[in-house]
């Protein structure tokens, strides 16, 4: 149970830190961002690590969790982070966003597949709720998008406001990096739980410094470009403080998600990770009241996922025991698929 709350509490910081990152990327490059929200997280994991008293650990991984943590690092920080900026860039967040929820399948049929876990029905029910929340959330939002690209349009001109600026989407740019980012964040849970599962948080905090160090590692020859390298030092103070910030909370996200995973299966901590999508709209509205409408079916569409989310994070036994027993109940509980 205490994996399902951490998942959602790393959906929360994860969703700022997207926010802030699309307010990096208006003004700032995709490189700029990797180059400070993947290394900026080696020696926030590495403290952590330590405080926790968990430095004795970072000794004690086997070469199998090392690779295993050091791939998901890879794919995860810098591949797919690299996808998400481009596609966020290209499409602006709400646009994009859908398709890069596409993870969520990849991580549970491949968990099905390789890890051998099996849903339940309050599994399989919070499941489809999740799915179905942002689904009705994103219906409203693009009912209402016309309307809120006009009020953007009529707003007065701000040049320290980046919303004020019309936006013209690069559909195809887009898209294409929202699929290989969904990939990448669909792949990477499942190299976590294979070398976390069963371990305590402060061994989970430890695997991220060796999955923040390999991203950063992966990263350092195309920084080893001199026009990369160049158009990174030229980053000027506005993006460069969103970077920094989304950096923060993406590290902080990290580290919980990475205890989730440690103690929850994978189907449910990547089930409960969509809910991302619902706080990214309400952090939107709080850093661009002006530019984001919130209708009926938004609200609905949050309601559903946060249903769904208790669902997953709910023991089965607990939800059993304030029903009425019944034959056909238990029967509907014993269900699993795969069947074991």
């Amino acid at each position: 149970m205490l994996g399902g709350w951490l998942a959602l509490l790393a959906a929360a910081t994860f969703a700022f830190s997207n926010v802030t990152a699309r307010r990096g990327v208006i003004q700032g490059t995709v490189f700029q961002g990797l180059a400070i929200t993947v290394p900026i997280g080696v020696p926030l994991f590495l403290v952590v690590a330590v405080l926790s008293g968990a430095g004795g650990t970072l000794f004690q991984f086997t070469p199998w969790q090392m690779l295993s943590l050091a791939a998901a690092g890879i794919f995860h920080f810098s591949l797919a982070r690299y996808c998400a900026y481009r596609s966020v860039q290209a499409l602006g967040s709400n646009l994009a966003a859908p398709v890069q929820r596409l993870s969520l399948p990849i991580s549970l049929a491949l968990a099905l597949w390789l890890l051998g876990e099996y849903l339940t029905p309050l599994r399989a029910l919070g499941v489809v709720l999740v799915i179905f929340g942002p689904v009705i959330m994103l219906s409203g939002q693009v009912a209402s998008g016309r309307s809120a690209k006009q009020k953007a349009e009529a707003a007065p001109s701000d040049s320290s406001s980046p919303a004020t600026t019309p936006f013209q989407p690069r559909y195809l740019e887009g898209y294409f990096f929202a699929v290989l980012s969904a990939a990448g964040y669909g792949v990477s849970p499942l190299f976590v739980r294979a070398a976390l599962e069963n371990a305590d948080i402060p061994t989970a905090i430890a695997g991220g410094v060796f999955s923040y160090a390999a991203a950063t590692l992966f990263l350092l020859p195309a920084l080893a470009s001199r026009s990369i390298r160049r158009s990174v030092f030229a980053i000027h103070g506005e993006p460069a403080k969103w970077f920094v910030i989304s950096g923060v909370f993406t590290t902080l996200s990290q580290m919980i998600r990475y205890m989730a995973l440690a103690l929850a299966p994978v189907t449910v901590v990547s089930s409960i990770m969509v809910t991302s999508l619902v706080f990214r709209f309400l952090f939107s509205r709080l850093l661009n009241r002006d530019y984001e409408v919130f209708g009926i079916w938004v609200i609905v569409g949050i309601a559903i996922t946060i249903i769904g989310s208790l669902a997953l994070t709910l023991e089965l036994g607990y939800v059993l025991s304030l029903l009425p027993q019944s034959d056909w109940l238990l029967k509907i509980a014993q269900w699993r698929w795969p069947a074991g």
